[in-house]
């Protein structure tokens, strides 16, 4: 029986191609995605990596052998197969490994609807049978096997989301938007094409090898390019894209990097303008400003942990309009509850180009407290280095502790989230504060423990 544990994640299939995963594999995971929706017929995508064409379609050629129906829509983003899954009603299966290098492929899938398909949701049952059929052989084909066409779904992807954002009225704005060498090369052009945007493209060209620089803007070395290329030209906005193009980093017109929590509490403000009272979802180490702002704009704040299995259980709950995470991923009601970086980027664009002020000052009312960031200590002893964190505040009359998501600690002036990394012998660190010098010293204060 083959040992799916590396490349089977809490969320999606990851690992090296050919060394972890090949397109053998590749055609069982189609069969077995076929049998666990119980489908009559399934969409696939694919990222610009050297081996997704191939693995997608080994993918659609195992489902089919089972009699199911596969559209293929090919080159897309991962939130434009979301699109496909919830527009066409088919449960979906996306060829990306988002961030990762160039060697790493994956399998982002969901159910009809772009629900989503984790450990809880069927992908565990997925893998079960991958890995029984990898010692007893492939499962008997269908007596009549199933079709695989292509279908071109961009312009209504497009069209979908510019009926959810109006820009026609906004006031010209010159964007610099480097795509990494991703998908948002293939999307942003037909997404933003006749609106009054003067579109500076950077790294446009689809190229899975990612020549330019990873195509990861969480790392603020993969920005600097965009940076420096927002202040030669003048732009009023910087949008940066990961490889899959389901997030979206901003950077305002002076070449700094505006916090996702930020664009959270604009987009949250812009959609409760639309949806009065409504819920919005935050993971837990959002900005306090998150919550303030849903509140003042009569909303309500829903907290919940880090990943988007997590938002998307709560959006479905709760009837949330929207989510947002630190980590630059955006969900949207309007948007089958899905995350799309396209459709955050677009609400930004239509907040900055509706008004005359420069981004900066925009967002500053959205952006209240200085942070540290994410700060990874490598630690042998994850539980014993959190357990230690959580003894030197236990008795302390001034916090308050919960571990609704690793270890939060709140106090009247800031707070600070200790999570174990579930990939990596990892501490993950966030602080927040009301000013630099309290979010400097309880990063010290947490990170003497955590080290120690």
């Amino acid at each position: 029986m083959a040992d799916l544990s590396q490349i089977v994640k809490a969320y999606d299939v990851r690992g090296v191609v050919p060394d972890q995963w090949d397109e053998a594999l590749a055609e069982l995971f189609g069969a077995a995605f076929a049998r666990i929706t119980g489908a009559d017929a399934i969409v696939t995508g694919h990222d610009m990596r050297p081996s997704s064409p191939g693995l997608s379609r080994a993918f659609a050629r195992g489902a089919a052998a089972l009699g199911v129906d596969v559209t293929e829509i090919g080159l897309c983003s991962t939130d434009e197969l979301y699109f496909a899954s919830g527009a066409l009603g088919l449960p979906g299966a996306m060829f990306t490994a988002s961030h990762n290098p160039a060697q790493y492929n994956g399998i982002k899938m969901c159910r009809a609807g772009a629900a989503p398909v984790g450990q809880d949701t069927g992908l565990a049952d997925i893998r079960a049978l991958v890995e029984r059929w990898t010692e007893t052989g492939a499962p008997e084909p269908a007596a009549t096997p199933g079709t695989i066409a292509a279908r071109d779904v961009l312009g209504d992807y497009a069209k979908h989301l510019r009926g959810l954002v109006d820009l026609s009225g906004i006031r010209p704005l010159k964007v610099v938007v480097d795509a990494g060498n991703g998908m948002g090369g293939h999307t942003v052009p037909t997404v933003l094409d006749g609106l009054p945007t003067e579109l500076d493209a950077m790294y446009f060209e689809l190229d899975g090898t990612f020549p330019n620089h990873e195509a990861n803007p969480l790392d603020p070395k993969n920005l600097v390019d965009l940076q420096a290329r927002v202040r030669e030209v003048g732009a009023d906005i910087g949008l940066a894209f990961d490889g899959d193009a389901d997030r979206c980093f901003v950077i305002d017109e002076n070449g700094d990097p505006v916090p996702p929590s930020a664009i959270t509490a604009l987009v949250a403000a812009r959609e409760l303008a639309k949806h009065p009272g409504g819920t919005v979802i935050h993971n837990l180490i959002t900005s306090w400003s998150v919550p303030e702002v849903v509140k003042e704009h009569g909303g309500k704040a829903v907290r919940t942990r880090v990943g988007h299995s997590f938002i998307k259980e709560e959006m479905a709950r709760t009837g949330a309009i929207f989510g947002g995470e630190h980590s630059a991923h955006y969900y949207f009601r309007d948007f089958w509850n899905a995350d799309t970086g396209m459709l955050a980027a677009m609400h930004v664009l239509a907040a900055l180009g509706g008004q005359d002020e420069p981004l900066s000052r925009l967002v500053a009312q959205y952006d209240r407290y200085a942070a540290s960031g994410e700060i990874n200590s490598t630690v042998a002893d994850q539980a014993g280095r959190a357990a230690a964190v959580k003894a030197a505040y236990a008795d302390r009359d001034d916090v308050q502790l919960d571990e609704l998501d690793g270890l939060t600690v709140t106090a009247a002036d800031w707070w600070f989230n200790l999570r174990a990394s579930n990939t990596e012998p990892l501490l993950r660190l966030n602080v927040e504060a009301r000013d630099e010098q309290t979010v400097a010293r309880i990063r010290d204060e947490v990170l003497s423990v955590v080290r120690a």
